[in-house]
């Protein structure tokens, strides 16, 4: 594709892209310059889209005039718009250059517990946790300081960030930077975008069944969009998550419509989310304060105070990290244990660390592991692989005997300590392993054991692998597509047909069954989190395509669920479910709520002859129903 820069034509390939939205495309123009194009109508995102297309003629319409009044000086952690991107004729505003962030993630990536923890002790589920986390607690409060800033200097400016969420801000260390400036509202100019997560119900009709933007935004429903961040940030848990269960069936809601209905985590029926942290952990002026924002519709800019006297600290007796003066576990009298029918669930607890565990599979029928304890990374015989600290930059992969670490596009494997360069996708690099081979993306190819299995798209594509065939995807500018290859052969099947829209896809992951493939993708579409799943034949054919609620995994890009033929287990807070495909679709086939006690949304399950494992952050136990 051509545009022209400064008068200047410049040529963007699709090996260029680092960025898929709803409205735009992002490409790298340079070391320190990216672009921005906004889709026109006929983008294949919006094929056979009547509304999306029309909605990107008014878009382009309006970034006529807006690009051109864009406000100046404005703060620095604000990604504002450079030059303008033209056509050739220089009448036509395509989109504009900013300034490349590298090497930084969207603050949604900070509201997932299971990417924060780094060593996680829980005794049961539903006892209080112990962790102490790999992104520092007291580093989240010190971006959300920095954040605070930015706030307050835009408002001075008289500029309404208005689609304020935790995906247009992104994070290098504790630095946040508004990205999406092209959306924010000033002037004669409004904002009609809007993300349901972080929308201010005050804003929306109050007798829908979903938050819809109806009224314009203000400073005060930025600071709204802001209060919401750092609680999920700080509790991993949004203001209205958790189950909503009324006694009175009258009482009832559509999840979405509960900020309409200010029925908030805090409600006396609604289930408290098992992987949140307990609210006990802060201290009672922050709770007070969310609670008059999310049940009592306090507005006004966020007390900067709260923050700023917002201390972490250790209790040494129990290990718990809390906010309090006094640790709230220690002071707390000891719950009552669940009650478990006799005999329902036969539990072996396989292993107990006080380290955290890293990485578990299952290798012909037997549970592998690596741990990290007293500053050693361990494998399930004790042998000992490497000595240090963790870092949030590392992944692992369990093959036989053999550990894969991988780490800034370099696998290294343990202990022949042979090494392999491979492509990242996000900053997750593109590796995978079955019991008898590994596979990697390296320059475009796609590898297996340095033998070359077809063509990809170079830095923009991500693919899993199972025991008997792997898939992937890309979705660059214009360019979207999927394929499927055998585990043992070279070729690539790219006649796999995935559609996904325009939608900004936030997680990707897969699990693989010997006949199946489970692929999960989260999307952001039209402000609204989805999460769907097709479920892959190796010949490429699409089974099974739905969009998932209450068993989807979260938007980690982790993968929790186990395949077995053509059923699906899950853990989720109120036990383990089996997912099966019948007839085109997905169905809740069987609940089994007699392992409620044991497992959490997120945990990881293998299946084995012998039972089913759970693997925690500290604990693997077997399940025998």
């Amino acid at each position: 594709m051509d545009v022209y820069i400064n008068q200047k034509r410049v040529r963007l390939r699709p090996q260029q892209a680092i960025g898929k939205g709803g409205e735009a495309d992002v490409y790298r123009l340079n070391r320190t310059t990216a672009v921005k194009l906004f889709k026109p109508p006929s983008h294949p995102d919006f094929e056979g889209m009547v509304e999306a297309q029309q909605g990107a003629r008014e878009r382009l319409a309006l970034h006529q005039q807006k690009l051109r009044q864009f406000p100046q000086s404005l703060p620095e952690r604000v990604i504002s718009p450079q030059a303008l991107v033209m056509n050739q004729n220089g009448q036509r505003i395509l989109g504009y250059t900013m300034p490349l962030l590298t090497h930084a993630e969207v603050l949604l990536r900070y509201c997932d517990l299971r990417r924060r923890v780094k060593d996680h002790c829980r005794r049961q589920v539903g006892d209080h946790r112990k962790f102490q986390q790999a992104v520092d607690t007291q580093a989240v409060v010190d971006l959300f300081l920095d954040l605070h800033e930015t706030v307050s200097k835009l408002h001075f400016a008289d500029v309404v960030i208005g689609d304020f969420n935790d995906l247009n801000i992104l994070v290098q260390g504790t630095q946040a930077f508004v990205i999406d400036a092209d959306s924010f509202q000033f002037g004669s100019f409004p904002c009609s975008v809007f993300t349901a997560r972080f929308v201010d119900p005050l804003l929306c009709d109050p007798q829908g069944t979903q938050p819809i933007l109806c009224r314009p935004y203000c400073w005060e429903s930025d600071w709204y969009a802001f209060t919401v961040m750092l609680m999920q940030a700080l509790l991993f848990v949004n203001p209205y998550g958790g189950v909503y269960k009324p006694s009175d069936p009258a009482q009832r809601l559509p999840q979405a419509a509960r900020p309409l209905h200010r029925v908030t985590v805090f409600h006396p029926q609604v289930r408290y989310p098992k992987p949140a942290l307990p609210c006990d952990r802060l201290p009672k002026p922050l709770l007070d304060h969310f609670r008059q924002v999310f049940e009592q519709d306090w507005r006004g800019e966020f007390p900067r105070s709260l923050l700023e006297n917002l201390h972490w600290h250790t209790c040494p007796s129990c290990g718990v990290e809390h906010a309090r003066s006094t640790c709230p576990s220690c002071v707390k009298s000891v719950g009552i244990a669940p009650l478990i029918p006799p005999g329902s669930v036969q539990v072996t607890t396989v292993l107990q660390t006080d380290g955290v565990i890293l990485a578990a599979t299952l290798t012909a029928g037997q549970l592998q592991w690596l741990i990290w304890e007293e500053g050693q990374f361990k494998r399930k015989d004790r042998t000992v692989l490497l000595t240090g600290d963790l870092s949030p930059e590392f992944a692992w992969y369990l093959q036989g005997q053999t550990t894969w670490i991988a780490q800034q596009g370099q696998v290294v494997g343990l202990p022949t300590t042979e090494r392999i360069a491979v492509d990242s996708y996000q900053g997750r690099p593109q590796f995978a392993v079955n019991d008898r081979h590994r596979y990697w993306l390296h320059q475009g190819q796609l590898m297996r054991d340095h033998a070359v299995v077809g063509e990809v798209l170079a830095g923009q594509t991500q693919f899993w692998v199972g025991p008997r065939f792997g898939l992937g995807f890309y979705r660059a500018g214009q360019l979207n597509g999927a394929f499927v290859f055998d585990a043992d052969r070279s070729g690539i099947n790219d006649r796999l047909s995935l559609s996904m829209g325009a939608g900004t896809v936030v997680a990707a992951h897969c699990t693989f069954s010997q006949s199946l493939g489970w692929l999960f993708v989260t999307l952001q579409d039209q402000g609204v989190l989805q999460q769907r799943c097709w479920v892959i034949a190796p010949t490429g054919q699409v089974l099974a395509q739905a969009e998932v609620g209450e068993w989807a995994a979260t938007a980690s890009g982790l993968c929790p669920h186990w395949a077995v033929e053509d059923a699906l287990f899950v853990a989720t807070d109120e036990g383990i479910i089996r997912i099966q495909v019948e007839q085109g679709r997905l169905i809740v086939q069987r609940r089994f709520p007699e392992t409620e006690p044991f497992v959490q949304t997120g945990c990881q399950l293998l299946a084995a002859p012998q039972g089913l494992y759970t693997v925690g952050s500290q604990t693997i136990q077997l399940l025998q129903l």
